[in-house]
């Protein structure tokens, strides 16, 4: 028998056994953790921006004790390293890899290939190309950010958010996408093959977000995902893992952990590696209260965490940020609070304070078994 039961319903809030709250109020000089999650053979991170590491001295902090991974909430976005043609600013994912090796940490890249944050001037110059001229267009970025950050990047997301059912189309592909106007589907192949080809070392990945939830929505998503993985499979494209956004919203969605592993199951079936990249759990909707929201969101995030490191290929969770100092869900409007308070949505307050979401994530980590086989097939270990 697992070691977890699963969940027969929808996760009713606060229902699950509250998370200890001992460790959420232990000094900052415990272990932070990426300790927790190395114990499994996992990793644990946090999306930053060099701006933070520059100006705030204790996030900087907080993110090397709590991190062993990290990746860039938008400086490897195309908007922002080529706003004008063949002229780049990569300075910015610069400070944060140099950050990364100084510290022993690992890093992703996010993202070669996104239908969003591009340049002002590329969806106009794709529309005016050939397309051999398309096609270029897309693989230029991925020969100049690849071998940049050569040997320093141990995974890419080279495509970002691909599917989106509410968009109409009957293979559940986002239709409002330049990649796809362009090329049609063949971009995602095209995208995959030319990475392997500039540099194989790197674990490459289709991540996308809405896969989580017991809902029609991500229903309709995971069955988007699953039937773009087997026309991928069926043609050889080089994928290697499969990133799960997890961007919980509980206040909106309910959660079932029985779908949720069945899913993760049918992932791994593909012999692809997992991870959770983007992680944050909204509280909009949730009680005035703020321990008692804080209490809700650590039962909502063990769950979920519970399923995915149960399945011996999830070899890491990285958050949306660390601190909610910085989340963006306080400036999102339909996440932001109307009075003005911060999103209580990861792992450590506006403070740098430690909350039971901290804690949920390291007892979860705690719990997991040993990383599988099929996970760790890729990492260079």
């Amino acid at each position: 028998m697992k070691r977890r039961e699963f969940l027969a319903g929808a996760l009713a809030l606060g229902a699950c056994s509250p998370v200890p709250s001992s460790r959420a109020e232990a000094s900052i000089s415990s272990e932070g953790l990426a300790a927790h999650a190395r114990r499994s053979g996992r990793y644990f991170g946090a999306a930053i921006k060099s701006r933070q590491l520059r100006e705030d001295p204790d996030f900087t902090a907080a993110v090397a004790r709590e991190c062993d991974m990290v990746v860039q909430e938008y400086e490897l976005k195309r908007g922002t390293t080529e706003p004008r043609p063949g002229k780049y600013d990569f300075s910015g994912a610069d400070q944060i890899i140099a950050f990364a090796q100084d510290h022993g940490m690992k890093a992703r890249g996010h993202a070669l290939v996104w239908y969003a944050a591009q340049p002002d001037w590329l969806e106009p110059a794709l529309k005016q190309a050939d397309l051999t001229g398309r096609e270029k267009l897309m693989t230029s970025y991925i020969d100049i950010a690849m071998p940049r950050y050569a040997g320093k990047i141990g995974e890419w997301d080279v495509v970002n958010e691909a599917i989106e059912p509410n968009d109409g189309r009957a293979d559940g592909m986002r239709a409002k996408s330049m990649w796809l106007d362009a090329l049609g589907e063949d971009y995602i192949d095209i995208a995959f093959h030319r990475a392997r080809e500039v540099d194989p070392r790197p674990m490459r990945f289709l991540t996308d977000f809405g896969l989580e939830h017991d809902s029609p929505r991500c229903e309709r998503r995971r069955t988007a995902m699953l039937k773009l993985l087997d026309r991928l499979m069926a043609r050889n494209v080089p994928v290697d893992a499969v990133g799960i956004q997890g961007h919980l919203k509980p206040y909106k969605e309910g959660f079932d952990q029985a779908v949720f592993a069945r899913f993760l199951e049918q992932l791994s079936g593909y012999g692809l590696a997992l991870s959770v990249t983007e992680f944050d759990v909204a509280d909009k909707g949730g009680p005035p209260n703020p321990d008692k929201r804080d209490g809700e969101i650590a039962s909502v995030a063990k769950a979920f965490l519970d399923v995915a490191l149960d399945n011996p290929a999830m070899r890491s969770v990285l958050c949306w940020g660390l601190s909610d100092r910085y989340s963006w869900l306080s400036n999102y409007p339909d996440y932001k609070w109307s009075d003005g308070q911060l999103s209580r949505v990861l792992p450590l307050d506006g403070q740098m304070r430690r909350k039971p979401l901290w804690d949920a994530i390291a007892s979860a980590f705690d719990a997991a078994p040993p990383i599988g086989r099929t996970a760790s097939r890729r990492t260079g270990a």
